[in-house]
């Protein structure tokens, strides 16, 4: 979180007034953020607006908010520029990008209670989740009884708190809280960047990588919240591991100068954070260490041979060098590694007790844009350029600007990775380097402004002060990109209207689908078992009834998601072989000796031949990779009276007494 001297922009007032304290300015964005982005959806949510994909009022009101939240940071430019109040900076700066994520997400999703995506496909297991750590903050497996947590719990934990400090149900804070969340990271981002460049800069750098984050990443809010943090710490990555000093000082002499630990601790927090939200983006960030790290050693290596030193000095400058960057890298990995156990501890004490082992297919997802390298700066577009304009400057300016070197070497990192993954194909996985894109145009978007604003130099220079033409032109792009982010997430606002919810009501006012009838099976099955939904494991294929209510699932919605020490395969051919049961005591004694905790309701759909479940296997490396199939059971199974059978709707309820 430090600007080495050739990054920060020359002052244009000598009683330029003394910057808000680094910890002082953190807590302020946490709290602006917050209170902004909350304040915010409240005022939306008590208004009844018509639904986005059916008008076009709430389409005009987003545009209305962006432009406010954008006139926001250019205030926070024009009060650094002219040397004005620093608290005014900080507090426009970051009131300016936390209202730019709640009004262009809040606003088109203002009249459903559901996120983007609604409660399908990806969005359901991640409702379910969030479901599961509301109802306890006891970390827990989202669908599986008496497993710890695979995928990481962090954001979900965190969502789960808010959810339960507001009284609400996992799926109905699931849209509040992602909003929230983003809303305060990109004020804590926007805070970053303006000690690091200067407000000026920093406000127009964070706009871009907000705008960026929410036109590619919002649909997966957990990752979005790491992108928007780690684009500038990336900076700060490198200055960990480089130490105090100014790049034209040399390689040699600056790796040789004191550590940071400051910015080691910072970055080795976020690496732990990242394992705590995202396992996928904790790998491609410690991968970019791991790269930073190899550069300052290599450079430092060739420098100290061009020396004129006797060979002695030149090896132990080499190792003293080498020795330093291990130090700092070994410090960081450390402190992420303890962040991380928080949430990774129960997984990993049960994966290597030998107790339960399994493996998981979670890596075996390969769509065709993870068959070909992400070139956004191609595109045809506002974006495009100015990831283009990134990409060049970053070229140019590699070897002589700290920041492009950091945000060079991380996309540097991803194309790697991107190819390290299609190179996995060969080995029957993937690492799922597509979901990386949003990452690469983030940074690319960064270096664009540095572009922008070095290119806006070369016109002051050539055609005198046109500095009034450059920003309007930038804030006219701004906009123009920002008002599209909602078209370009139409789909996934259409779906939050036309699932749905957990209510049983669609946010468009049409009739709803079969989802509607899950309060009244939820009501069904406590008369029934007289037991909380924590403690009851169903078996059904209708995932949403789990996504709402935190019952246990027996078997999970694909591989993909499950848990690798569920044993997916088996507990398939599990279901398949109580399937073949003819009688009811015959099926009870297949209950009975089922390995894992067996079902004590059943959730399934009609059938012309019985009741039906609707399963999955993996299908990899077929794309899609998914295989559905469909099990029957027998009506007879169900005679006996130690099972309660209910028709609801296209549901068939049976729950064992």
């Amino acid at each position: 979180m430090t600007a080495t001297a050739t990054d920060a922009p020359a002052p244009t007032d000598a009683r330029r007034p003394s910057p808000v304290s680094a910890p002082v300015a953190l807590v302020v964005a946490v709290v602006v953020g917050g209170l902004v982005s909350f304040a915010g959806l409240e005022v939306i949510g008590a208004v009844d607006w018509p639904a986005y994909n059916s008008s076009n009022v709430a389409r005009s009101l987003t545009t209305l908010g962006q432009v406010l939240s954008i006139a926001f940071l250019v205030v926070a430019a024009l009060l650094y520029r002219y040397g004005r109040s620093a608290i005014g900076q900080l507090l426009a700066s970051t009131i300016g990008v936390a209202g730019l994520v709640t009004v262009t997400l809040g606003m088109p999703l203002g009249a459903t209670k559901l996120y983007l995506f609604g409660l399908s496909v990806d969005q359901q297991f991640r409702t379910e989740y969030l479901t599961r750590l509301t109802d306890s903050p006891r970390l827990s497996d989202m669908t599986y009884a008496d497993l710890p947590p695979y995928y990481p719990a962090g954001w979900f934990w965190w969502g789960g708190r808010f959810a339960a400090a507001r009284g609400l149900d996992g799926w109905e804070a699931y849209k509040p809280w992602a909003i929230i969340s983003m809303a305060v990271a990109a004020a804590i981002a926007v805070v970053l960047w303006n000690r690091m460049v200067g407000t000026d800069k920093g406000s127009a750098v964070a706009l871009a990588v907000t705008v960026a984050t929410l036109m590619y990443a919002s649909p997966e809010p957990y990752s979005a919240v790491l992108i928007l943090l780690g684009t500038p710490l990336l900076v700060t990555m490198l200055y960990a591991l480089r130490g105090r000093s100014r790049l034209a000082g040399g390689v040699v002499g600056e790796l040789r100068a004191g550590t940071s630990w400051a910015a080691v601790l910072a970055s080795g927090l976020f690496l732990g954070v990242c394992a705590m939200f995202y396992t996928l983006y904790a790998g491609l960030f410690a991968f970019v260490a791991c790269l930073m790290a190899l550069y300052l050693a290599v450079s430092a290596w060739f420098a100290a041979s061009n020396s004129s030193r006797p060979d002695a000095e030149v090896r132990a400058a080499r190792m003293r060098v080498v020795g330093a960057v291990g130090v700092r890298l070994v410090a960081m990995a450390a402190v992420s590694g303890i962040v991380a156990l928080t949430v990774w501890a129960p997984y990993l004490l049960d994966r290597v007790s030998g107790e339960a082992a399994g493996t998981g297919t979670a890596t075996h997802y390969l769509p065709e844009r993870g068959s070909w390298l992400p070139m956004p700066m191609f595109h045809w577009s506002l974006v495009g350029a100015l990831t283009m304009a990134g990409f060049l400057w970053l070229v140019l300016r590699f070897s002589q600007r700290t920041l492009a070197m950091a945000l060079g070497i991380a996309v540097v990192a991803v194309y790697l990775f991107c190819l390290l993954s299609m190179a996995a194909t060969a080995a029957g996985t993937t690492l799922l380097a597509f979901r990386l894109e949003p990452v690469l145009i983030a940074i690319l978007s960064a270096a664009g402004i540095f572009a922008a604003a070095e290119l806006g130099s070369w016109a002051v220079r050539q055609f005198g002060d046109v500095r009034t033409v450059v920003g309007v032109l930038g804030v006219a792009a701004a906009i123009t990109v920002a008002q599209g982010i909602p078209g370009h997430l139409s789909t996934d606002i259409t779906v939050a209207y036309t699932d749905t919810d957990g209510n049983g009501v669609r946010a468009d006012k049409r009739p709803a689908g079969a989802e509607s009838y899950f309060p009244q099976l939820n009501t069904l099955i406590a008369e029934q078992t007289g037991m909380p939904a924590r403690d009851t494991i169903v078996l059904t294929a209708d995932y949403g009834f789990l996504s709402v209510y935190p019952y246990r699932g027996f078997q999970g919605l694909t591989s993909h998601y499950a848990n690798p020490l569920a044993d997916f395969d088996k507990r398939a051919a599990t279901i398949a072989d109580w399937a073949t049961a003819a009688t009811s005591a015959e099926l009870i004694a297949k209950l009975d000796k089922s390995p894992w905790p067996a079902p004590r309701v059943f959730l399934f759909r009609h059938g012309d031949d019985g009741p039906t479940l609707r399963l999955a296997k993996d299908v990899y490396p077929n794309d899609p990779n998914v295989e559905r199939y469909t099990v029957t059971f027998n009506q007879a199974a169900f005679a006996d009276k130690s099972f309660r059978t209910t028709t609801v709707g296209p549901f068939v309820l049976v729950v064992r007494k």
